[in-house]
């Protein structure tokens, strides 16, 4: 089997993302939260259009 080192770096960054926060999921959620607001970019909604009235 092949080994592709991007895959391995990324699973090696999120194994110490999970540690950082002790695998507890809801922190680590608050925390890519929080990094996406401070980042400043503009964020994508994927919220369902209102339906108009005809």
């Amino acid at each position: 089997m092949l080994k592709d080192e991007v895959v391995e770096q990324v699973r090696k960054v999120r194994e110490q993302n999970a540690a950082k926060f002790n695998y507890d999921l809801k922190a680590m959620f608050a925390d890519a939260r929080k990094r996406q607001k401070d980042s400043g970019h503009p964020v994508v909604s994927f919220a369902p259009k209102p339906k108009n009235k005809d």
